[in-house]
């Protein structure tokens, strides 16, 4: 860390689908939090001025119902990913605690674009394939996303920005969408033809229920809204991207790198 001003910590054990460890929570911790900790020593160390962690929504929990999550929210991850997340940020001020390492904390939602890969490289895979797709009907859930590109603003907003210093700061493209209207734009995107069909949702629970894949249903039809108001106010932020232009750049990205 030699001449070095700022650190901007973005490594993770994450997306990790079939997981065969025999004990995931340690696992996690062992990247997630260990990792963060000798990162934050190294960087009190040598003098970093400011160190940027990217932590995630899962530290919050896994759905919002009424009201949305909020930088305020207490605590309350439920899997090992969120867990060590939640754990890792702890630590990370306990690090900073009487020292002059300036820390900031920014949690993300799904994050999309170039290069994405797990659920959201799926969904634009079936989005592509043309075929009527069941998701017509999940309409009243919503879900907040982030544009790689917006987060990118944001990080390099929270490079050198006064206010930003130990601040837990959440973040999302400011558009909330349902099932329904994400696969839609995913498909106009795409140029394909809209056709989705309006199954009721408690029948798509129902059926992937009875195949095992319970949090396949919950991340379809359930809500995770951001309020990033506090975020935008404090440093005087807007994303540069709206949510359609960042998903038509992304599949502009899924078609190039599918034609070669």
């Amino acid at each position: 860390m030699k001449d070095i001003e700022v650190v901007i910590h973005l490594a993770a054990r994450a997306h990790v689908m079939s997981d065969q460890s025999s004990d995931p929570l340690s696992d996690y911790r062992r990247v997630n939090v260990d990792g963060t900790v000798a990162i934050a020593n190294a960087a009190r160390q040598s003098g970093i001025k400011r160190l940027i962690f990217l932590s995630s929504i899962k530290v919050n929990g896994e759905r919002t119902s009424e009201k949305p999550y909020t930088a305020h929210d207490t605590p309350a991850p439920e899997d090992p990913y969120g867990i060590s997340k939640s754990e890792a940020e702890s630590r990370l001020i306990e690090v900073s605690k009487d020292s002059e390492l300036e820390t900031v904390i920014v949690r993300t939602p799904l994050v999309y674009g170039a290069g994405v890969r797990a659920n959201f490289l799926s969904l634009m895979s079936i989005a592509d394939s043309g075929l009527p797709l069941p998701f017509g009907a999940i309409n009243k859930n919503r879900r907040s996303l982030i544009y790689i590109e917006n987060l990118v603003d944001l990080l390099i907003k929270t490079v050198s920005h006064p206010s930003a210093n130990g601040q837990t700061l959440l973040v999302c493209d400011g558009e909330d969408l349902s099932t329904t209207s994400l696969v839609e734009n995913l498909r106009t995107s795409l140029g394909r033809k809209r056709r989705l069909v309006p199954i009721p949702p408690a029948i798509i629970r129902a059926s992937l229920s009875s195949i095992g894949k319970s949090g396949m249903a919950d991340r379809l039809l359930g809500s995770l809204v951001i309020d990033d108001t506090a975020t935008r106010e404090l440093l005087k932020w807007q994303p540069p991207f709206t949510i359609a232009e960042g998903l038509r750049r992304t599949a502009d990205w899924y078609r190039a790198s599918n034609a070669q």
